[in-house]
């Protein structure tokens, strides 16, 4: 619930959140007697801060007569306060020269690495996550006797390999004749229903194909598990520069534990995905303990209108949100176009 404040009151705490992102350090009342612009003592301005903190917006640390803002205030001022600027021509021309047209993983990893280079701080992107992957070939190849290549091919470009041994030695025609059939009959249909036909198809078939068709069937389930669980994190090792977070050890480990685990903040965006727009989670508001003392920005991202993914920036929070949101946002859109262009 937003806070019912005075402009005065406003205007001093959109001043001591910009001069408090901007060199960390508390902000006092002298300082924001010149810089606000506004005509009142120090004794004013005081008084004024006494009242912010009584509303949760602002802290005292005990090292200092400053004050700095709560994640409540910062919520505050990007909910109301905020100007949010355009980004410069080169960030803009980075961008588009790097998100380009490809692969959804390749996309995935050149968007979080951008993120993380153009913020400092942690880029992540879940890849797409589609109802259903199509698949556009299988192929069967002989690599010695009872040794088989198995190569699917989706729709996406996204290429599964998997080496086995079958009970019985397969000729290569018998293999071709054997891709041939399952691309001819289940190409352009959604993996999870393909496995499902398999399931049910496998005993009316002769078992010379079977064993091939029930071995595709559990490489296209593999494949739908390990892209349901897939979360690429770039620059994780910028927040070991940041000194809001570096100064607790303990908290920085847990935070890392969150990072190499990816469950939590594959939660997270999973459910942001369902958002049409940009997301913003400051401290306790994402959920996940280990992120209370950081801000995390997201955005969805589709293809041709259907939203499949979400990506963003993991950071402390005192964040320059003004920068840090448009990034976000505008790198949304080109994974989008991207993608879509791909199609």
């Amino acid at each position: 619930m937003a806070c019912m404040i005075s402009e005065r009151a406003e205007r001093l705490l959109k001043t001591l959140v910009e001069l408090y992102i901007a060199d960390g350090q508390p902000v006092g009342s002298r300082t924001l007697s010149r810089m606000s612009g506004l005509d009142l003592s120090s004794a004013s301005i005081r008084n004024v801060l006494a009242d912010l903190e009584d509303m949760g917006l602002v802290a005292s640390p005990h090292t200092s007569a400053g004050r700095i803002p709560t994640a409540r205030g910062y919520r505050h001022f990007v909910d109301r306060l905020m100007t949010i600027p355009s980004l410069g021509e080169e960030e803009v021309r980075e961008l588009e020269r790097s998100i380009r047209p490809g692969s959804p993983k390749r996309l995935a990893q050149a968007a979080s690495t951008l993120l993380s280079e153009l913020t400092h701080y942690a880029g992540v992107v879940m890849t797409p996550q589609r109802p259903d992957t199509a698949f556009r070939q299988v192929e069967f190849l002989r690599l010695s006797e009872r040794r088989i290549l198995l190569i699917l091919v989706t729709t996406d470009g996204d290429v599964q390999n998997h080496l086995f041994m079958p009970e019985r030695d397969y000729s290569p025609s018998e293999l071709v004749e054997a891709g041939n059939f399952i691309s001819q009959h289940y190409a352009g249909s959604g993996l999870g229903a393909v496995a499902d036909r398999m399931e049910g198809e496998l005993r009316q078939l002769q078992h010379d194909i079977s064993e091939l068709m029930a071995v595709a069937m559990q490489v296209g389930r593999r494949h739908l598990e390990s892209r349901s669980e897939a979360v690429v994190i770039a620059g994780g090792n910028n927040l070991l520069h940041v000194r809001d977070l570096s100064a607790d050890l303990n908290r920085l480990r847990e935070l890392f534990d969150t990072f190499e685990r990816k469950t939590e903040l594959l939660r997270l965006l999973t459910e942001t995905r369902a958002a049409q727009e940009l997301n913003l989670f400051i401290g306790e508001e994402s959920g996940v303990t280990t992120l209370d003392e950081c801000s995390v920005v997201t955005a969805p991202y589709f293809i041709n209108g259907m939203r499949v993914g979400t990506l963003g920036v993991v950071g402390p929070t005192r964040m320059a949100y003004e920068r840090v949101i448009p990034l976000v946002d505008l790198t949304a859109r080109l994974v989008s176009d991207a993608l879509s262009y791909s199609e």
